[in-house]
């Protein structure tokens, strides 16, 4: 999709735009063209304004802008389209559906005929979702194409009319109809092999607290309340999944647990020990492993080899310690052995990880993790990126960790993730814990999630 943005140069081959070879040299070519592309990281700058985003790098207007006049026309344009926005808001003062609105009006106005989605609802809560599509089927109505990338089947088969599947960089089926396929085939087609659908989720119940949150608030990067007052708690042989839209205080709540952001008030406890505030090192000695949700820059060392960061944890221990040294060989079958038992594609377990694909650059965090036989579990985002093959394995390895008495915080912006998964819900507002206990239904959760209140009073317990 970079190569059909004008990102990336293609080595081979030939695009074709209305009949005719095209050959771009920048996005502003592609444009021109008539293909846009809204990145699943949207591309907008926060202090300026939602008609200061659409017009920035167009030719017009040249010297004098009358943001008044041009205000009009983004109103006019939102309302053709059924995605209001207030033209003169700041960026930052937006949700996140309202953002991606914008970058969707963005390459309108710029007239695209053909519109590349990437991930576009790995940010959005099911009523948001609704709202996209809705958008979407419009823009095709009015003779519009949509290229809609997603690894979500049930998205897939609702949304598009077409479907081309691509596994390793190579198409292995294109053109399908939506009408004469399924979720099984298609996940077939995108592993190669068949996918089940089915987790055998045994009832268990759940053991001692091992993780409680008191009171608990934090601070993000900008210095604003991330956290306010979070009171939770997570006992062994039990999956609490924490349903958020992102960036309402999920990434925060991971990093106080796990000791890589300080809290402004409360209190953290693993199995009855008080880790607030202490170093990383703290909560890993307790038995506390970390999925986060930043693989490159948190979760990893990009410029050490799979070898180095699969015995991170661990090479102060023995059989990988001998007294103060390493024992290299044993470090090498360790990490061998985990290479072949979490399938990470990779050359040698000599390669770097910067080397290595989002998918299997997770399996090396996962195998690490995991094998260290957790009391306790913090899964951010454990899934994401993942094609559908993997992520019924990272499933299946969550419920085994649970199964063996682990209690597992998990954090996803995958709604039947959390549903399939979780003995509880516990759903999270603007660094809230806004219903702990929830049911598992999505429009429910989905109007938490945006700020909603339950429709009644037994939807939480305490």
């Amino acid at each position: 999709m970079s190569v059909l943005a004008g990102l990336y140069k293609p080595e081979a081959g030939t695009i074709i735009v209305d009949g005719e070879s095209a050959d771009f040299n920048s996005p502003k070519d592609a444009i021109a063209m008539g293909l846009g592309m809204i990145h699943q990281h949207f591309t907008l700058i926060e202090s300026h304004t939602v008609t200061e985003n659409i017009l920035l790098g167009l030719d017009d207007p040249r010297f004098l802008m009358k943001l008044h006049h041009y205000d009009k026309k983004m109103e006019t344009l939102g309302e053709q389209y059924g995605m209001q926005v207030t033209p003169a808001a700041k960026i930052w003062q937006l949700s996140v559906g309202e953002q991606q609105r914008v970058e969707i009006l963005k390459m309108l106005y710029r007239g695209v005929r053909v519109l590349i989605m990437d991930e576009p609802t790995s940010v959005l809560a099911p009523q948001e979702i609704e709202e996209l599509f809705k958008t979407l089927r419009s823009m095709t109505v009015d003779g519009r194409s949509i290229v809609f990338i997603s690894h979500k089947l049930n998205e897939v088969m609702s949304i598009a009319d077409r479907i081309t599947v691509l596994r390793q960089g190579k198409v292995t089926a294109a053109g399908i109809h939506t009408a004469t396929t399924s979720k099984p085939e298609l996940a077939n087609l995108m592993v190669g092999r068949k996918v089940l659908f089915q987790l055998d989720k045994t009832a268990k119940e759940p053991g001692d607290v091992v993780l409680e949150l008191k009171a608990v608030s934090s601070l993000n990067d900008k210095g604003l309340p991330a956290l306010r007052n979070v009171n939770l708690k997570v006992r062994s042989g039990e999956i609490v999944g924490v349903a958020g839209v992102a960036g309402n205080g999920q990434t925060e709540l991971g990093e106080v647990i796990t000791g890589l952001r300080r809290c402004t008030a409360g209190e953290i406890l693993v199995n009855g020990q008080d880790v607030t505030n202490k170093s990383a090192r703290v909560p890993i000695n307790l038995g506390v492993a970390h999925v986060p949700e930043d693989r490159t820059h948190v979760g990893t060392a990009p410029n050490l080899t799979i070898t180095d960061n699969v015995i991170m944890k661990s090479y102060r221990e023995p059989p990988l310690a001998k007294g103060s040294s390493l024992d290299h060989v044993a470090a090498r079958e360790k990490a061998v052995h985990l290479k072949d038992e979490y399938t990470i594609l990779a050359p040698s377990v000599d390669t770097q990880v910067r080397m290595l694909s989002g998918g299997n650059l997770q399996r090396v965090i996962l195998a690490r993790e995991f094998s260290a036989q957790p009391v306790l579990l913090i899964a951010m985002q454990p899934t994401r990126g993942l094609d559908v093959g993997a992520i019924e394995g990272v499933q299946r390895l969550l419920l085994e960790q649970r199964d063996a008495g682990a209690a597992i915080l998990l954090v996803s912006e995958e709604l039947e993730e959390i549903f399939t998964l979780s003995d509880r819900i516990a759903v999270i507002y603007e660094g809230e814990i806004v219903g702990d206990g929830v049911e598992a239904d999505a429009q429910q959760v989905g109007l938490m999630m945006t700020g909603g209140k339950e429709s009644s009073p037994e939807g939480t317990t305490s």
